[in-house]
């Protein structure tokens, strides 16, 4: 996967599109559509339910890192 898409993009691209992501969400497309555009994002209280719907491979963390901060890291990234 592209490394030089936002975690959004990332997590839209897991899902198959922003459809597809709006739809694991409870949400609508057009609020995905809106989110890429935003100055700030994701709104903090969809990252998670974002976070779950791509299984962890798009944290909270790398959404939102002004609000739950920087990921930690992982283990083989530590050593």
């Amino acid at each position: 996967m592209n490394a030089a898409l936002s975690p959004l993009d990332r997590a839209i691209t897991l899902c198959g599109g922003q459809a597809g992501l709006a739809r694991r969400i409870g949400t609508k497309q057009q609020n995905v559509a809106y989110w890429r555009n935003a100055r700030k994002g994701v709104p903090a209280e969809m990252a998670a339910a974002i976070e779950e719907a791509v299984e962890g491979a798009v944290t909270r963390h790398d959404l939102r890192p002004d609000v739950f901060g920087p990921a930690a890291p992982s283990s083989e990234q530590a050593a």
